[in-house]
């Protein structure tokens, strides 16, 4: 999304469907999380997605630099590249939230410390929150590893995909039973009983997004926000007066 495209969108952030709502994306590596944003699961809630991979891999090829290759993802510059890519993520993750966007926090989940403190003050910010948890077996994530033009290393597959897999139980916990819904992405749609699975998280995920505003903070920024909308008609220039910091954490592959 460009950037005017963005500032658009904060723009009109009190009018955008389901705002004041976060999904957080977990699984391994592999597991397809992309996909299942851009599934039908996911795609229709106008949902604005925080990951710096798109980013990093117009970087990368910018640079003339193979981010297929793990020895160049790992060097020095690939780092670099990262890190830049991340800083640019956090910008762009800022201006969604000073319009209280929904967003797709996208990431692999092996970190739950991170995860616990963005959900946190994501709530004191008046959003809502859900987990949408992407399942593959390891023997899955390596084979798809291995067929995406960005891989790993085998042995960093495996490290994420266990933390992911024995982080799961706390994710539950930590966002409810309702609110933590599991995809398992080992298969085709093909396949009516996974076809089955994905229509029920599809109806927990809508039913999530069209939740009603209930966060008192949330209710008073939407007051303020369509007062001062009009303001905002007549006086151009007027800027958004707060300005939170980053909260979530970016896609954590290739750390």
């Amino acid at each position: 999304m460009r950037v005017n495209e963005i500032i658009s969108s904060v723009e009109e952030g009190v009018d955008d469907p389901h705002i004041f709502k976060a999904v957080f994306m977990a699984g391994g590596p592999g597991s397809g999380k992309s996909r299942i944003a851009n599934s039908p699961i996911l795609k229709g809630g106008g949902l604005r997605v925080v990951n710096s991979d798109d980013i990093y891999e117009y970087k990368m090829g910018k640079e003339g630099l193979d981010y297929g290759d793990p020895d160049v993802v790992y060097s020095d510059k690939g780092q670099e590249i990262r890190g830049r890519a991340k800083e640019m993520t956090a910008k762009r993750e800022q201006m969604y939230l000073n319009g209280r966007l929904g967003v797709i926090i996208d990431g692999t989940g092996r970190d739950v410390s991170k995860i616990v403190g963005a959900k946190e003050k994501l709530q004191q910010m008046g959003y809502q929150s859900m987990m949408v948890f992407v399942n593959t077996s390891l023997d899955v994530a390596q084979e798809r590893n291995l067929n995406r033009e960005r891989t790993l290393k085998p042995e960093e597959v495996s490290r994420m995909w266990n933390e992911a897999q024995n982080n799961m139980k706390k994710y539950q916990q930590i966002f409810g039973e309702i609110r933590f819904q599991v995809v398992d992405n080992n298969g085709d749609l093909e396949d009516p009983d996974r076809k089955k699975h994905f229509e029920t998280v599809q109806k927990y995920v809508t039913a999530f997004l069209n939740t009603p505003v209930t966060n008192r903070h949330a209710k008073e920024w939407i007051e303020n926000e369509r007062r001062n909308k009009v303001r905002r008609v007549s006086s151009p220039d007027l800027k958004y007066a707060d300005t939170p910091t980053t909260i979530t954490p970016t896609s954590d592959e290739n750390e």
